[in-house]
């Protein structure tokens, strides 16, 4: 007997798989589950070997079909004050309660319930399944599996990435880049600290210069009025510097992000970032020689920004039975990457909403579910060819 929705969520959520924490064992039920039902199955593991991405394939093999892709990682809940425990799915008033139900294991127990009932169908075009890790820390896990897939010749013809959108079509969200620029100055003691060379006082020059950037953004910038913020954000999130309150402290680092609108080239952005910083330490060269602003990359990943006529809106709107309204969100996800790294055309389509996930408390709605689960059954129907 298939388990429901709601039964395959409750094994999901019960498994803490908080970022770089393991998934494995919520990987060992999901390839039990898909097993049964005869689809093959391939892990792509992170190189200590502690979580791994899941390619699951059901119906013929060859190219075409439609992958569905979701992230198995969540957010801690430590330091939340949820009203239950977290890790143990709790249903009230028409609402399913746990971390992961929003953001993304809601999206992922439907998936799965489809793939089981695909298992009972003729497929004539192939249904993957694309489960990752680590997507909550800037989309890190996935690329090990983008990087296998894109050496085969056999690729999907659509993507459906299962992010809580409501269930609308969302067609593009913002790329990101995640940077550190490390402040370098001059120790010594602060009874004598203009003898010295102030790495927060460098740090604060560049956060001044990141807002002088994201001004110049907000006012002359591109725009794309499909966005809430219909421009490209430089954001200082961490500052970190000094040890004492007399020392002078050598040592700044502030942890920043671009986020850009596919009309903006991030790497152009990046440059007058790095010229700033140089030009915030040259004038201390002379004292101090070895004043400098270093900015490296973090991590990346790049945005979204699907055609409205493209084949994965025009799949959605008939699995939907009714003309989408497509939205870009404010979140990233790894649809970026399956479109810009394999050219798969991929949407943003799932239950849910994200202003839940991330807090205590988090949830999705059984309505929510439900129109999910009813989506993907009209997508096997599609696989097998029916009408």
């Amino acid at each position: 007997m298939i388990p429901s929705t709601t039964e395959i969520l409750a094994r999901l959520v019960a498994e803490p798989t908080v970022s770089r924490s393991s998934n494995l064992a919520l990987l060992d039920y999901v390839e039990e589950l898909l097993a049964a039902a005869g689809a093959r199955t391939e892990r792509f593991a992170h190189p200590d070997g502690s979580r791994a991405n899941l390619w699951a394939t059901l119906g013929p093999e060859g190219a075409g079909g439609v992958v569905l892709s979701g992230h198995t990682d969540v957010v801690p809940a430590t330091g939340q004050d949820w009203t239950h425990d977290p890790f143990t799915l709790r249903e009230q008033d028409g609402r399913l309660y746990g971390r992961g139900t929003a953001d993304m294991k809601g999206f992922i127990a439907c998936a799965l319930h489809a793939a089981l009932h695909a298992a009972q169908h003729p497929l004539r075009q192939p249904l993957h399944l694309a489960l990752s890790y680590d997507e909550e820390i800037g989309c890190m896990g996935v690329r090990g599996m983008i990087d296998a897939l894109a050496l085969r010749p056999d690729r999907p013809a659509i993507c459906i990435v299962g992010e809580p959108t409501g269930m609308r079509v969302a067609t593009g969200h913002k790329g990101k880049t995640a940077l550190r620029a490390c402040c370098h100055g001059q120790t010594g003691h602060s009874a004598l600290a203009p003898n010295a060379m102030n790495a927060l006082h460098l740090g604060a020059a560049f956060v001044t210069a990141l807002q002088t950037r994201q001004e110049d953004l907000r006012v002359n910038g591109r725009r794309d009025i499909d966005y809430d913020i219909p421009y490209s954000t430089i954001h200082a999130g961490i500052m970190r510097g000094g040890t004492a309150l007399n020392i002078v402290p050598d040592q700044c680092e502030i942890e920043f992000e671009i986020r850009n609108i596919a009309e903006d080239d991030p790497s152009v952005i990046l440059a007058g970032i790095r010229s700033d910083a140089e030009a915030i330490a040259a004038p201390y060269h002379n004292r101090f020689p070895h004043a400098r602003i270093e900015v490296e990359e973090i991590s990346s990943y790049p945005g979204l920004n699907t055609a409205s006529d493209s084949p994965a809106v025009r799949l959605l709107a008939r699995l939907l039975d009714a003309e989408p309204l497509p939205l870009k969100v404010a979140f990233g996800t790894e649809g970026g990457l399956f479109s810009q790294h394999l050219g798969i055309p991929t949407v943003i389509c799932g239950p849910g909403f994200m202003d839940q996930g991330h807090k205590p408390d988090e949830f999705a709605s059984l309505e929510q579910l439900a129109q999910c689960d009813g989506m993907l059954s009209r997508l096997v129907d599609f696989l097998s060819g029916d009408p």
